[in-house]
């Protein structure tokens, strides 16, 4: 309470209350993902801190700048488990980049300025401040120190020339070379750079999920990005490449399947900021701790100095092949004729079934490919990661390393504030998106005209494709909807919306799908739209989890 009557005095500082803490650091994450500069967000002590758990962990494992205020109980309280009192600096420790328990108030300006500095510089993360309530309750005259220095703390670091040029000395010897980028491209500014060293080198881009956006997947160039979900012609180019430059990434298992057999029979370079990530997933041959910018920036002087001769023709005419083999794209399956969604919905006419990839493909082209998206967790993020093509770093804001249901929407409404001169559209799952659905009640309250499309199967989508190809099709309480009504859509989001004075409406033929779209987008309201897709649709490509490529797929 003391923070937040000082907040009400604050003429820098605008305040929104989300409904719930995990929604409101989500919503930190978002502003913090569409900017680049820290989100911040605040909860009292006990639940309230502990609700902010899965936002700071998820800040964690994507490299986010996010600043996290908690409450504590009155010093002289701490350890004899006072009312709403939790350890949070404890129990955060794994999942922070640092933390402080403030114990005099005069330190908490040096503080806030190291905690921002520290989220914000090398590696991004969250840090957490703990403030007990005595504390909160002195009053000081703010001194800030003139600059921050952490002792131990470096995190400019950069590659050596010698390094650099091995680098180049392999692309000149190779043949096959494979780009593999990810979100440390964005996170660190270096899009244009990768660009302009692709431009170089001719060289084919493949990202991470995290990485989408850091190249333009409408470039001949561009693989868009791989792993278990990601394009096969990534997938099968990373397979045969005969050189690996990977550029800030950290050879996650959903990217690498079975890790030892991640190109396999390639030279595999990793430059990263991070040290401990060196090794750590994949051994490589030629490790390069730097900064991913000062990297980009010096081999393209280095270029500049002495250009490569080979652009690599007849790789890029191979790799153009494995694009024409694999395209992604979407049919009416039989599995979907003989659905009971046709049979329930449809009156047995599939030719207005709305698939969940052609949604997405459309909204692509009424938004000409300019929109900020966020998702939620499950097929629905695979598929918007797949079918709208993005442009721009910051462009795609989804939980990647965590995998947190229930972001979409509060990562929508952070970055609505963040960039309120952009549409804003969440893409989310039905049960994803009712995991925070009492943030419309903010985005009505707090005039955030963050939009969302629900792909509405009413199942837990990606449990039911690993049920149906790893359980015989046995429903493990993945059915979201009412058993007893099968023909009703449940829960009736459009009715939801209207409680929270918000929007919405629901579309479930196909010939209603764009104009229903345009609507949305049209409105300078926050907006929900109910898509009804069948809930029999796989994504692919798929590789399973710890297998090869060899095993993918695809059609």
């Amino acid at each position: 309470m003391e923070i937040h009557q000082a907040l009400t005095r604050s003429k820098q500082i605008r305040t929104y209350l989300p409904r719930h803490e995990q929604g409101g650091a989500f919503a930190a994450e978002g502003y913090a993902r569409v900017t680049g500069k820290a989100g911040v967000c605040m909860a009292t002590s006990g639940p309230g801190a502990t609700n902010l758990v899965t936002g700071i962990a998820d800040a964690y494992m994507d490299s986010v700048p996010l600043i996290a205020i908690t409450g504590q109980v009155p010093q002289a309280m701490i350890g004899k488990g006072a009312f709403q009192e939790t350890d949070i600096f404890g129990m955060t420790l794994p999942v922070v980049k640092h933390s402080y328990l403030v114990t005099d108030i005069n330190t908490l300006p040096r503080v806030v300025q190291e905690a921002f500095h520290i989220a914000q510089t090398g590696r991004p993360g969250p840090v957490l401040i703990d403030v007990p309530k005595n504390v909160q309750q002195q009053r000081t005259t703010p001194v800030f120190p003139d600059a921050v220095s952490l002792r131990g703390y470096s995190p400019e670091r950069r590659a050596d020339d010698a390094s650099l040029l091995k680098i180049l000395d392999l692309i000149a010897k190779a043949e096959r070379p494979v780009l593999y980028c990810g979100g440390g491209i964005i996170t660190s500014g270096s899009a244009a750079e990768l660009r302009r060293f692709a431009a170089a080198t001719g060289i084919p881009v493949t990202t991470t999920i995290m990485g989408c956006g850091a190249f333009p997947e409408t470039d001949p160039l561009s693989l868009k990005w791989l792993g278990m979900h990601g394009s096969a012609y990534a997938n099968w180019a990373v397979a045969e490449a005969d050189l690996l430059l990977a550029f800030g990434v950290r050879f996650d298992d959903r990217v690498t399947g079975k890790v030892d057999k991640f190109c396999e029979h390639g030279t595999i370079v990793h430059i990263d900021i991070d040290a401990s990530e060196i090794n750590k997933n994949r051994a490589v041959h030629l490790p390069v701790i730097s900064d991913i910018r000062y990297a980009l920036e010096r081999l393209n002087a280095l270029l500049a100095e002495r250009p490569l001769p080979a652009r690599f023709e007849a790789w890029q005419a191979r790799v153009a092949e494995l694009k024409a083999k694999a395209p992604l794209n979407w049919r009416v399956t039989e599995e979907v004729l003989k659905s009971q969604h046709v049979q329930d919905h449809m009156g047995g006419d599939a030719s207005q079934v709305i698939l969940p990839q052609e949604a997405i493909a459309v909204l692509y082209e009424l938004t000409k490919g300019e929109a900020i998206i966020t998702t939620g967790v499950g097929q629905h993020q695979m598929w918007a990661g797949q079918f709208y093509q993005y442009s721009q770093p910051r462009q795609f804001v989804t939980s990647a390393g965590l995998g947190s249901m229930g972001f979409g929407y509060p990562a929508a409404l952070g970055a609505k504030v963040a960039r309120p001169d952009k549409q804003v559209i969440d893409i989310d799952g039905d049960g994803s998106f009712l995991m925070n659905v009492q943030e419309l009640a903010t985005a009505h309250i707090e005039g955030i005209a963050a939009k969302a499309m629900i792909l509405n199967n009413q199942h837990l989508g990606m449990v039911v494709q690993w049920e149906d190809r790893f359980y015989q099709g046995n429903r493990g309480h993945t059915y979201l909807g009412d058993p007893d009504f099968r023909q009703r859509i449940y829960p009736d989001f459009v009715a939801i919306a209207k409680a929270f004075n918000v929007p919405c409406e629901r579309v479930m033929f196909r010939r209603d799908l764009r104009a229903a779209i345009q609507r949305m987008l049209d409105s300078d309201q926050p907006y929900l739209l109910d898509v009804i897709t069948p809930y029999t649709e796989h994504v692919l490509p798929f590789i399973p989890a710890g297998r090869t490529v060899q095993e993918m797929i695809w059609a």
